[in-house]
């Protein structure tokens, strides 16, 4: 009886609301001064390059990226606009690279596929703080939520954890402190799509590493993220 009594109130009141004069009802207010898409939620899968000739990818690669960005409308219709923010990154990546350091605390480097090493998991894996930087166009209006958009810009960022995991019958490696690491990162990023899904392109400018050296020959490692990118006002 209860329900049915709160059901019956339910539609007395909203056929009394509809019934009330248009001068009554209180207007939809369109925000001239509307900014747009100033968080983010981001999934990316990496693509490594410039291993050294003998090392390949291996296992998954992936990324978890979040932020805030500040949207900089530099248009009337502010539909053009300048994005800066910050954010963070945790990313994981797979390859036949083994690091570790030895008795003096020289980091060693090796192929593990040279000789062929049995092994479990060989994988390092970063987190980051960044700053994102973006030249923004979109089809938005102050009243629509659904447009294209086309975002390409900069992403500055510094390792501030680093972790290198070896693991194989018996025997465990963890690797944390890395000198060779290059920790300030910087990339090109490149988003385009339509409302909530959004095809999003990083490639890094700097490699991982510096005055790193495998069989004589330098170790760079560059990465190539491609993913989705999720937008929230």
């Amino acid at each position: 009886m209860r329900i049915i009594f709160f059901l019956l109130l339910f539609i007395s009141f909203g056929s009394f609301a509809y019934a009330q004069d248009d001068k009554d009802s209180i207007p939809a207010v369109v925000d001239s001064l509307y900014r747009e898409d100033q968080f983010y939620v981001g999934l990316t899968f990496h693509l490594l390059s410039d291993l050294p000739e003998t090392v390949s990818q291996s296992s998954f690669s992936g990324g978890l990226h979040l932020g805030f960005i500040r949207d900089f409308p530099i248009n009337k219709r502010r539909n053009v606009a300048i994005g800066a923010g910050l954010g963070w990154s945790i990313n994981t990546y797979g390859q036949e690279l083994f690091i570790g350091e030895d008795d003096a605390g020289n980091t060693i480097f090796r192929n593990l596929r040279d000789p062929e090493v049995d092994y479990d998991t060989n994988r390092f894996t970063t987190q980051l703080i960044e700053a994102p930087l973006e030249f923004r166009w979109r089809s938005s209006t102050a009243d629509s939520y659904k447009f294209w958009r086309v975002y390409t810009g900069l992403r500055l960022g510094y390792v501030y954890h680093f972790k290198s995991v070896f693991k194989q019958p018996g025997n465990k490696v963890t690797q944390t402190e890395l000198p060779e690491l290059d920790r300030f990162r910087i990339g090109t990023t490149f988003t385009f799509g339509y409302n909530t899904f959004n095809f999003h392109i990083y490639y890094s400018l700097n490699p991982f590493f510096k005055d790193a050296t495998l069989n004589d020959s330098e170790i760079g490692i560059t990465t190539f993220k491609v993913g989705l990118m999720f937008y929230i006002l």
